[in-house]
């Protein structure tokens, strides 16, 4: 017989504040929320795993890289988030767009500022306003 501390340990392992997103450094707020998500369904990811060379120097030696924000190990794919104004968003197209003729082989899905706020607001999620921008 499991003894009541043991099944309450168990209870506070699997509660949402025990999640990987709550002890993550994130470079956005908008990150941290997007794992939660995440925890919440159950689909395990890896923060910012790699950085992927996609510019070389005269030299040989890379001088840009792009390092998708999660990678998604039971589905085998790349998620990068947007939430910038669409405006703003030129340059990271520009990296995604290189970064799928140079690794064809790794699958990644653009999760864009409306598609963000969409998202979110299906699950009557508040925001504060410099967390979606």
């Amino acid at each position: 017989m499991i003894s009541t501390p043991l099944r309450l340990h168990d209870q506070r392992r699997h509660h949402p504040s025990a999640a990987p997103a709550a002890r993550q450094y994130f470079a956005h707020p908008s990150e941290r929320v997007f794992a939660a998500m995440l925890d919440l369904y159950g689909v395990a990811w890896v923060y910012e795993p790699i950085e992927f060379p996609i510019r070389w120097g005269e030299s040989g030696a890379p001088i840009a890289g792009f390092r998708p924000d999660f990678w998604l190990p039971e589905f085998q794919h790349f998620v990068e988030l947007t939430t910038a104004d669409q405006r703003l968003v030129t340059r990271k197209n520009a990296k995604v767009r290189r970064f799928r003729e140079l690794y064809p082989e790794f699958s990644i899905e653009v999760v864009y500022q409306r598609d963000f706020k969409d998202l979110i607001g299906r699950h009557r999620i508040a925001l504060h306003p410099s967390a979606a921008a």
